[in-house]
């Protein structure tokens, strides 16, 4: 990977995990968390493609799947809130 992309990719990481733990802004949380979904399976492939063996790069599904994690957990918090608005509703 390039040197001069280092810097970008990092700010871009940085502001995505901001994004994702600020309260509020769904539709911002929904391309941040597509946009660190897209740099972590960008980073399994260069991995993947710089033909090194699989004990040295199977640590990246880690972050893969703590961001699954936080997704479905973030969706099924939405929909219970969702939920609790509507029995308020129907009160």
């Amino acid at each position: 990977m390039p040197t001069y992309l280092l810097p970008f990719v990092g700010i871009a990481k940085a502001l995505g995990v901001i994004a994702v733990l600020i309260p509020g802004y769904p539709r911002i949380k929904e391309w941040a968390y597509a946009g660190l979904f897209f740099d972590l399976a960008g980073a399994i492939y260069s991995i993947w493609a710089s033909g090194h063996p699989v004990q040295d790069w199977a640590f990246v599904f880690i972050p893969v799947l703590l961001g699954v994690g936080s997704y479905v957990f973030y969706h099924k918090k939405l929909a219970a809130t969702a939920g609790r608005v509507r029995l308020s509703l129907a009160a």
